[in-house]
């Protein structure tokens, strides 16, 4: 395996790198997170070990990074802030595993070589397209033939939903639990009225309609 060690600790990094390398892994180490960033960015490796208290940059900004980059390298963090919110927030940032120093080799040894057994991550589409309307996730823009659309924050929920699932009809329910994550019909028309205000303006302006409604089944967006 491939593996990036980040840890500026140099006992702690030191004793890490050998151990791997004595299994026969390829192991880079580097002290600071700046370093980390440019070297994983590429995704070359099969797993990174981040310390979190990394200088200049730190874990979890570094794996907040390296995830919002597109990098799903598997990412093991190796701290001593062991506290459950500390966990969670770890997880939270994009981070695979967690293991709190002091920590057994072996232990250590172990998650890695779990981590690498894991099937590959599918890449998630950033950009969804339907005819001439296009969805920048990753920027929250919307066009339609080159022309900028405003949404608010629900509209725009409505329409990834709809184009993640293009082609295929969308229920009122399938709407309310995706975008309101209500589990119940609330029996009002919050549904109808957002799909009517997302209507006049990425169909409206434009000669082509593209949200559709399946009359007694619910919505549907064509390409």
């Amino acid at each position: 395996m491939k593996i990036l060690v980040a840890e500026d600790d140099e006992t702690t990094g030191a004793f890490i790198a050998r151990g791997l390398r004595e299994e026969g892994n390829s192991v880079d180490w580097v002290k600071d997170g700046r370093t980390a960033l440019i070297q994983a960015t590429g995704g070359d490796q099969d797993v990174l070990i981040v310390d979190r208290m990394l200088p200049e940059i730190d874990g979890l900004t570094l794996v907040k990074t390296l995830r919002g980059a597109g990098t799903r390298t598997p990412v093991l963090f190796l701290t001593s802030l062991g506290s459950v919110e500390d966990r969670i927030s770890g997880l939270n940032a994009g981070g695979d595993d967690y293991l709190v120093k002091p920590f057994a080799y072996g232990e250590l040894s172990a998650r890695v070589a779990a981590l690498a057994r894991r099937p590959p991550t599918l890449e998630q589409e950033t950009v969804l397209r339907a005819g001439g309307l296009e969805m920048d996730l990753m920027a929250r823009k919307v066009t339609r033939d080159g022309v900028a659309i405003d949404l608010l924050p629900r509209e725009f929920a409505i329409l990834e939903h709809l184009l993640r699932r293009k082609g295929r009809v969308q229920t009122r329910t399938m709407l309310l639990e995706s975008v309101w994550d209500i589990r119940f019909d609330p029996m009002t028309n919050v549904v109808e009225t957002h799909i009517s205000r997302l209507r006049a303006k990425v169909d409206k302006p434009f000669d082509t309609e593209l949200i559709k409604t399946v009359r007694g089944a619910g919505y549907r967006i064509d390409a």
